[in-house]
């Protein structure tokens, strides 16, 4: 039996958290997130270049605009990866003064070009589909529950959404702290976040499981159980975290401007579902257990 006792200090690891979701949670009511331009509406710049561009030539001349993070694509036949004359650029919505200075400023640090189209455009991302995001992401959690409880027990299906919960609140309030931008890529991260971590917990579940069959009837009481469990699925539990924290890293330092706040998203997420897997939810599970008695 491993010395340190995970499952006793659950008020330790709640915490903990805790620390991190309330003072999140006020940050989220007072100062909200950075919300891009999926979220927002903006303009559409389509140009055409004389010569091949790159889209890091592009982003230098926003830069001084503060439009930096604007999303920028090259198209065309001629396009490759590296260059191209056809470039697209969306951002945020600017006013005629600004856009004429920054069309300017492409043309005096990128060279000559014609313009193809120039418009405004809505939010990509409205409150309907932000409402179905959630209601599908409401859904799937009562399916999670139905489903581990059928398999193992209902307080497991309530342990792993609740891990799942602090795992989101966890990622919005170091957005919301960081002011870092949320748009549709945001999105798609948390999905995967919720992806991962209920994997995690989902094993270490299934260990106490067995032990409770194997060991409980011996006389161990249902800490020991808890502990045994996370200690014995420890080793896969760092492989995994550390395996995709060197992917999400190497695309966060190495990446582009573009993919960021999406590495950033996934490490913070990758972290969290790590340590709520582990310190959360088996504990969570034992505290839901006690508190039945």
């Amino acid at each position: 039996m491993p010395k340190f006792d995970i499952a006793g200090r659950a008020k330790i690891w709640f915490m903990i958290s805790l620390l991190i979701i309330i003072p999140g949670l006020i940050s989220m009511v007072v100062r909200g997130f950075n919300f891009g331009i999926d979220f927002t509406g903006g303009t559409i710049i389509d140009l055409k270049f004389e010569q091949p561009v790159e889209i890091s030539t592009v982003r230098d001349s926003l830069r001084p605009f503060g439009l930096d993070n604007a999303t920028i694509q090259l198209s065309g036949e001629s396009s490759d990866v590296a260059a191209s004359t056809n470039v697209m650029i969306r951002t945020v919505d600017i006013g005629e003064n600004q856009r004429k200075e920054i069309m300017a400023g492409i043309k005096s640090n990128v060279g000559n070009y014609e313009v193809l189209r120039e418009e405004k455009v809505g939010a990509t991302i409205g409150g309907e589909l932000i409402f179905n995001a959630v209601m599908a992401l409401v859904i799937s959690w009562i399916l999670i529950i139905l489903y581990i409880a059928y398999r193992f027990e209902f307080k497991f299906g309530i342990s792993a959404v609740i891990a799942l919960i602090h795992d989101i609140l966890i990622v919005l309030a170091i957005f919301s702290f960081t002011q870092k931008q949320v748009d549709s890529s945001f999105v798609a991260a948390l999905l995967t976040i919720v992806g991962y971590s209920i994997n995690d917990t989902i094993v270490i579940f299934d260990r106490i499981r067995e032990n409770l069959k194997l060991h409980f009837r011996r006389g161990s009481n249902l800490a020991d159980i808890v502990n045994r469990s996370v200690y014995q699925t420890l080793t896969r539990s760092f492989y995994t975290v550390f395996t995709c924290l060197f992917t999400t890293l190497a695309l966060y330092f190495f990446g582009g401007d573009t993919t960021k706040d999406f590495a950033f998203a996934l490490t913070i997420g990758f972290i969290s579902g790590c340590y709520s897997s582990i310190f959360i939810a088996g504990p969570l599970w034992l505290t839901l257990r006690n508190w039945k008695k």
